[in-house]
């Protein structure tokens, strides 16, 4: 049985050119609605970026070129000795007063009663000085009596030696008498006044011989009382370096005491971000170690007097030589507030990120 014919229609070459033209005027219109929708999309973009360019965002300069630093206190021996008991160590925190160290104190303390038996001597002659000036009177007032008892003697006699009552030997003694007596009166008149010299307008605690004695005893206890070491701060411990036994001399380092609850961030900003940075600008920082979710406050405290590069112990001679402009920063140093860093205690040397509110109204 045979099967009926199929009837196939083909386009003819007119109407799949046509087709292909308004396939073209369709894609060509559409990508210029998107370019159209793009343009726009950049337009509001820039806009919206200007506008918060003017307003907020040139008002701020940021940088995460910033760490923690602190003022921390070196521990160093006053006197020297051996040391007899250390007892903190590293990363401990202590309190101002806290013990940190002791030294033998065998050598202060025989340096002391030393002092004290000094001192004592001192108060004895001084008031040994005092009874020798009350010893001269006694003696110039003596001398005196037998001055004017030679005197009357020499007189008298000198009287009768016209008359031939007395000879002239007698005269001639009576004479070296009165001499002799003056001479003693004199030697007490000057043993008077050498024993007044030493008490001259002081009194036995004031005295210049009881004041260096007691100068000395009051360096000896003070010698004895630095053989404990104390907490001149409140911090934490780091670089502990003492050890029981050890000999030190003053001035040696034996640890740091850092600060925390008081440590600050010195930013280092870029010279063309520090037009209107001034002390007392409010900032906001962020730190590496808890993240952008803990913000930290605090003041622009001031900025250095000179970037890294030029207070280097070897500075930069750009006078010499191939020369490429680098862009300078300055460290600014902010203080944090107490309440932010008793919350999150911060360390020395980490990193941390800086933005300033540099407004005219934003120290207010």
């Amino acid at each position: 049985m045979s099967q009926p014919a199929t009837l196939t229609v083909v386009d003819s070459p007119t109407d799949a050119r046509e087709q292909q033209q308004i396939d073209a005027v369709k894609q060509g219109a559409n990508r210029g609605k998107f370019f159209l929708i793009l343009l726009l999309a950049i337009a509001i973009a820039a806009t919206a970026w200007g506008t918060w360019w003017h307003f907020i965002g040139s008002r701020y300069v940021s940088t995460d070129d910033a760490y923690v630093d602190a003022e921390v206190a070196q521990i160093t021996p006053r006197v020297e000795g051996t040391l007899e008991t250390v007892p903190v160590h590293d990363t401990q925190r202590v309190s101002v007063g806290d013990v940190l160290a002791t030294l033998d104190q065998t050598d202060a303390k025989i340096a002391v009663a030393e002092a004290e038996a000094n001192f004592a001597q001192a108060r004895q002659r001084v008031e040994q000085y005092f009874a020798n000036v009350e010893s001269a009177k006694a003696q110039v007032a003596a001398r005196g009596s037998d001055l004017a008892r030679a005197q009357t003697d020499y007189d008298r006699r000198q009287a009768l030696a016209s008359s031939g009552a007395v000879s002239g030997d007698e005269v001639t003694s009576a004479r070296n008498a009165l001499q002799t007596a003056k001479a003693f009166l004199q030697a007490a008149e000057d043993q008077l006044a050498s024993q007044e010299a030493l008490i001259a307008g002081t009194d036995a605690d004031h005295n210049p011989e009881v004041l260096a004695a007691k100068a000395v005893l009051d360096k000896a206890r003070v010698d004895l009382e630095r053989t404990v070491i104390r907490a001149p701060i409140a911090g934490v411990i780091a670089q502990d370096t003492a050890q029981v036994g050890q000999h030190v001399k003053p001035d040696a380092a034996l640890m740091t005491i850092v600060p925390i609850s008081r440590v600050y961030v010195d930013a280092n900003f870029k010279e063309g971000q520090l037009d209107h940075v001034r002390s007392g600008q409010p900032v906001t920082l962020t730190s590496d170690l808890y993240g952008s979710d803990v913000v930290f406050h605090g003041r622009v405290e001031g900025e250095a007097g000179g970037t890294g590069s030029a207070l280097a112990v070897i500075p930069a001679q750009n006078a010499t030589g191939n020369w490429i402009k680098v862009v300078q920063r300055l460290p600014v140093r902010i203080r944090l507030n107490s309440r932010d860093l008793a919350a999150h205690p911060l360390r020395i040397g980490l990193s941390m990120k800086a933005r300033i509110d540099t407004r005219p109204d934003a120290d207010r």
